[in-house]
């Protein structure tokens, strides 16, 4: 019986880098900010890229930041990235925010947040709609293409529901799952082989 060892070697799908799209870090990725995580490029440009990680919460609340969100059901706050760790990024699915960037057909990055504090406390929906991040993830323009080539990222497909979900736990394996059955098979190998 013969053995397909490829499905062992991490390679690309060979699927260009753009505004709204998914970078999945490889199986065996370690660090501890990017290991087994999924970042939303917000822009990606001769000058740069920029996202956020997806699934990785941080220990606060923005309940705990804004007094006025106090009574209020929990916010979790997401880590974005490395880079501007003390400050908040916001997703959105509300159209017409003054300022805000699109990102893709019906989802925005900040704009003015009075009107996303005033949404808030109207008691409309959060779920769904906003999520909060502090950090961004950055590279410049040669050193994600880099990271690409050296197969650190696999990119991958978004909807507006996945990205905008809380639930977190098992985005990495769902997201991989989602790009065929090569890469649903990386998504369960450890991450430190070792340690199986």
């Amino acid at each position: 019986m013969n053995i397909n060892t490829d499905i062992f070697k991490i390679e690309s799908n060979n699927v260009l880098p753009s505004r709204g799209k998914l970078l999945i870090s490889e199986p065996f990725l370690r660090d501890d900010m990017f290991g087994r995580s999924v970042i939303l490029l917000i822009d990606y440009t001769s000058d740069g890229s920029m996202g956020l990680i997806m699934n990785k919460q941080a220990p606060i609340l923005l309940n705990e930041v804004f007094k006025e969100f106090k009574y209020l059901e929990d916010i979790p706050v997401y880590n974005g990235g490395p880079l501007s760790t003390d400050t908040l990024f916001y997703l959105h699915t509300i159209p017409n925010i003054e300022g805000s960037l699109p990102v893709r057909k019906g989802l925005y990055m900040n704009g003015d947040f009075d009107v996303i504090k005033k949404y808030i406390l109207q008691g409309n929906p959060i779920k769904g709609c906003i999520r909060f991040f502090l950090g961004y993830s950055g590279w410049g323009f040669e050193q994600l293409n880099d990271e690409i080539r050296q197969n650190t990222w696999i990119i991958g497909k978004s909807d507006i529901a996945g990205i905008m979900s809380e639930k977190i736990d098992g985005m990495w394996k769902k997201s991989l799952e989602m790009l065929g059955s090569k890469y649903e098979t990386w998504s369960r190998f450890p991450q430190i082989p070792s340690l199986n």
